[in-house]
């Protein structure tokens, strides 16, 4: 990788990932874009491009100007906004992944990374170490549009040689970008909640069990599977990877040993718990660890450890 692009730059992932890419390979070697302005002051330190992923034509003359070899394609609307606006939802995750991908094919881009989910699966796959290769039908929007982008990652890949790898990421704890509307926020929020000494409400029931992974972990997955010998690997595309699964009610646990006086509560929000309750509980990422080598360093602990100090240090700035 010597000239990368980022779409949807602005959002969770993307921000921490141009942080962590600029860092690598430096600021005039990785292309920001976004719809809108970016929400951390340190984006605008490097280069930094308005792009919708609608606009095939807008990407292909950016990546003609800054002769781009490298995509990572992550604008998307997230679960519980795909349910808002499914429309709007499959017209952004997936004809903005066709998009991506077929302006790659005709241009010098040698490598394209796509993102999918936790949701790409559904009620009926197995629920506990979920496999690699298992049944796929989800019932919510942004998981069907999942599902939509690897197969079109695969076809890209089998009919175009289009190099397009991915990892299946579970929900992402972060501190830097505010969560964009994931099932799994909650856990963000209950942890800055805990460190602002606030009451909180949570919108899932306190033993829903999900899969998390902290975004140090996830940056790790995401560049160590585009980083990869490509020869090595025999799924490319949608790799489960995984960190960590624990509850509202584990989380809280947790918290309280850093901050006795924490309280919270429970509202459910019946979309989100309906989103949550056809996850799985754990997925199985052997074909990570074997085909790339892929392992988490973050636990529950740790990850608490570090978002306490971290978040406590923005309130302490603010």
């Amino acid at each position: 990788m010597t000239m990368i692009l980022i779409t949807g730059a602005s959002g969770q992932i993307g921000t921490d990932l141009t942080l962590e890419l600029r860092r690598r390979y430096g600021d005039r070697n990785v292309v920001a874009t976004d719809v809108r302005h970016p929400r951390n002051p340190e984006m605008e330190q490097g280069l930094y491009e308005f792009l919708d992923v609608m606009d095939p034509e807008g990407l292909r003359l950016l990546i003609e100007q800054y002769n781009v070899d490298t995509i990572f394609h992550l604008a998307a609307i997230l679960s519980a906004v795909a349910e808002r606006t499914p429309v709007r939802a499959w017209q952004v995750n997936t004809w903005g992944t066709v998009n991506v991908l077929d302006t790659v094919r005709r241009t010098q881009v040698s490598r394209v990374f796509v993102p999918s989910s936790i949701a790409a699966f559904g009620p009926t796959t197995p629920l506990d170490k979920t496999p690699q290769d298992t049944i796929q039908r989800p019932n919510a929007m942004y998981g069907i549009t999942k599902v939509a982008t690897e197969l079109l990652g695969d076809y890209y890949y089998e009919k175009f040689g289009v190099d397009c790898r991915g990892v299946r990421l579970p929900g992402i704890i972060s501190y830097k970008t505010p969560p964009g509307g994931g099932t799994t926020d909650y856990a963000i929020d209950m942890i800055a909640h805990a460190v602002r000494h606030e009451p909180y409400v949570c919108y899932l029931r306190a033993d829903t069990s999900l899969d998390m992974m902290y975004m140090p972990d996830a940056l790790h997955a995401c560049i160590g599977v585009m980083e990869a010998d490509g020869a090595k690997l025999r799924h490319r595309n949608a790799f489960n990877v995984t960190a960590m699964q624990f509850t509202p009610e584990q989380l809280a646990e947790k918290l309280t040993s850093h901050f006795p006086d924490f309280q919270w509560s429970i509202e459910v929000d019946p979309i989100r718990q309906a989103i949550a309750d056809s996850w799985p509980n754990s997925m199985d990422d052997s074909a990570a660890r074997k085909e790339w080598d892929w392992t988490p360093k973050y636990d529950l602990s740790a990850m608490t450890a570090d978002m306490i100090e971290h978040v406590s240090k923005q309130i302490h700035d603010e």
